[in-house]
């Protein structure tokens, strides 16, 4: 039962960059891996990034591939998602998320979400 809050998000212009963080609290450091999604009004909530608990494995959906880089600090019990050359079809809400395995993060088996922030990407 722990608790993910992110941070990060705002408003930014085509091409610019962003890091998103996710803290997590609540209970002592855990395996699980840790991932990232984004909704946009109207649609399904999609899958981003995800990383295992070592940080040795990443994966990346196709639309964000070369741009955004997820990676953890287990020391500080947080994970990023920078992203960068941002364009206006990544405006989102974007959610951390925890899970049992990078491979579960994928099949969107989720055990913990967290609250999401905005991303805004202006044309």
């Amino acid at each position: 039962q722990v608790q993910l809050v992110e941070s990060g998000g705002g408003l930014v212009q085509a091409g610019g960059s962003l890091r998103l963080s996710c803290a997590a609290s609540g209970r002592p450091s855990s395996t699980l891996a840790m991932g990232w999604f984004r909704q946009a009004p109207g649609n399904e909530r999609e899958f981003v990034t995800t990383i295992s608990w070592r940080g040795d494995n990443t994966f990346y959906a196709d639309s964000v591939k070369g741009r955004f880089t997820i990676s953890r600090d287990n020391a500080k019990n947080t994970v990023y998602l920078q992203m960068n050359a941002l364009k206006p079809e990544d405006t989102a809400v974007y959610y951390c998320a925890a899970s049992a395995s990078t491979a579960t993060m994928r099949a969107m088996s989720v055990a913990r979400w967290g609250q999401g922030t905005q991303v805004t990407v202006s044309s």
